[in-house]
């Protein structure tokens, strides 16, 4: 913990109290308020393990890692999660592979590393805390498939978040956790637990819902996308070659995959 530094581990700790008790408490009221039933019991320990350890851990292995690797690596090996959620769920069963598939999850991969990009180095532990992040969301995809297909996403999305705001608030415990001190800094909390949180977890478990694991997590690196053109449009920094290039071959990996998942044009027709 020391090696972290303990004001920079607990502000990340603090964010994350206020990120998923705020996102939780207002599902929760959002349940009740429209009568949508909770999770039924045995689904709870599989939730309660996916918020309170396969998150929380997920995120700790990201956070270490970027304290002993370049940040541009370690985004990169987190971004090697659909690699392994495609070739766990053909191992699994799930998910059969193909060519199409294979060539749109290596393109997805190629594109985040252009896009990515920045210098790209670090410690062997820190690769490995990277590498290890990508394996536990791996699996946080992938039992998440299972779990959030019989307790619904909104249900699901609201026991995950509780649960990993009780992790974190433990961890908080003997921490001095700084709080925002601005209206900015609240503002900032509320589009996290809005956009990032709320919407970003019951859209994700919506989509793979209908796409199944491996391309739901393909799609997923349109995130690095979606962040260089925000970051242009708003902070006025610039698009390299590279991150346009990138770009480029993440939306043609996305394309693959819709026309994959897209009904053959006489069954269309006949519809």
């Amino acid at each position: 913990m020391a090696v972290l530094g303990l004001e920079s581990l607990a502000l990340f700790i603090g964010i994350h109290i206020l990120r998923f008790a705020l996102a939780g408490s207002l599902m929760a009221a959002f349940l009740c308020l429209i009568g949508r039933p909770w999770p039924a019991p045995r689904l709870w320990p599989g939730l309660l393990a996916m918020g309170g350890i396969a998150y929380v851990g997920q995120s700790y292995c990201y956070f270490a890692a970027l304290h002993h690797a370049s940040a541009g690596l370690t985004a990169l090996l987190l971004y090697l999660y659909p690699v392994l959620v495609t070739l766990l769920a053909a191992v699994l069963g799930r998910q059969a592979l193909n060519r199409r598939k294979v060539l749109a999850v290596v393109m997805a991969c190629c594109g985040t590393l252009l896009t990515i990009g920045g210098q790209l180095s670090g410690s062997p532990l820190g690769i490995a805390l990277g590498l290890g992040s990508a394996l536990i969301y791996s699996c946080y995809i992938l039992v998440g498939e299972r779990l959030t297909a019989q307790a619904g996403p909104l249900a699901a999305s609201t026991v995950i978040m509780l649960a990993a705001a009780v992790v974190y608030g433990v961890l908080a415990i003997g921490r001095d956790s700084p709080w925002p001190a601005s209206a900015t800094g609240w503002g900032a909390v509320f589009g996290i637990v809005l956009l990032s949180t709320i919407l970003g977890m019951v859209g994700f478990f919506a989509g793979m819902a209908r796409l199944g694991a491996a391309d739901a997590a393909t799609l997923s690196t349109l995130e690095p996308v979606v962040t260089v053109l925000l970051a242009a449009m708003f902070l006025g920094e610039g698009l390299g070659l590279s991150q346009v290039a990138g770009g480029a071959l993440i939306l043609t990996a996305v394309l693959l995959l819709a026309r994959e998942g897209a009904p053959p044009q006489g069954r269309r027709d006949s519809a």
